[in-house]
């Protein structure tokens, strides 16, 4: 299979790219530049989009507008265009602070970056109401993913890379106070590339959590970690940009998901201690 991956020098964008080679595809890679018009071609079989700004405190609303909502519903209709399967980057973000978490609930984005990934979420729901499709169009409601290659995410990192790389260089662990209640479904870039895999043969349209349906502390992996590298931990009041856009708990309904594809997900404190 020709597949092309946009975004494929990001954090799992390079994961994506690595795991499919290793399983015999041929793979292009894509980050910005050219327009879908150019990017694709007949040969491709499958894209996966995952180019996109990922900070979740980027304030440019329009760049915001313009990257992650213009390109890839460009890109969607492009490949409607020429009959080419895509599956895309959503995230968990875009629920907010809710209760629940079901694709079919309502979503409460708290920054311009949910903002942006809910409204190609709404645009694909919206075309997939239209009808029958050449194609299929899978979202994925990516939870907070963790893993190889997050070095280039600075601050963006997930907890567990930045308390560990925090442990080796500090010999410190920085835990927001009241970390205990802030809780959230860690899902490994692993699982997360086992997905793409297993959907690419089930012939379905549709936006899709990704996470392991439980939810862990970030005082629990903090503690793990803490414990693994024999250092301290120092708890911190939350940064003022953080206070009213930060998601407290996240916990991924995957009933629909697993009415496709059986998974055997990566428990991120195991993950913590075997790595």
């Amino acid at each position: 299979m020709n597949i092309l991956i946009t975004g494929h020098k990001g954090f799992i964008g390079k994961n994506l790219w690595i795991y499919f080679k290793s399983k015999g595809h041929d793979v292009e890679g894509w980050e910005y530049g050219d327009t879908p018009e150019l990017l694709l071609h007949k040969g491709i079989d499958l894209v996966i989009h995952c180019g996109a700004i990922s900070s979740t405190t980027e304030t440019n609303a329009e760049k915001l507008m313009t990257m992650n909502y213009e390109f890839t519903t460009d890109l969607i209709v492009k490949c409607l265009e020429l009959s080419i399967d895509i599956q895309y980057a959503s995230s968990a973000s875009v629920y907010g602070n809710s209760e629940t978490f079901k694709e079919t609930d309502d979503c409460h984005p708290m920054n311009g970056y949910a903002w942006s990934k809910y409204l190609v979420d709404r645009f694909v729901t919206e075309t997939l109401a239209m009808g029958s499709l050449p194609i299929n169009i899978q979202g994925f409601r990516y939870f907070n993913a963790y893993g190889k290659f997050e070095g280039n995410k600075g601050n963006q990192a997930s907890p567990v890379t930045k308390f560990k790389l925090d442990a080796i260089t500090d010999e410190s662990i920085m835990l927001f106070e009241n970390s205990t209640e802030y809780k959230r479904d860690f899902v490994c870039v692993d699982d997360i590339c086992e997905v793409h895999e297993k959907m690419i043969d089930v012939d379905v349209s549709g936006i899709f959590n990704v996470g392991t349906g439980n939810a862990v502390s970030f005082a629990e992996v903090g503690e793990a970690i803490a414990t693994k590298y024999g250092v301290t931990i120092n708890h911190i009041p939350m940064p003022d940009q953080l206070k009213g856009s930060y998601q407290t708990f996240t916990e991924a309904n995957i009933d629909q998901l697993s009415k496709h594809i059986d998974m055997k997900w990566t428990n991120v404190l195991d993950y913590i201690n075997d790595v």
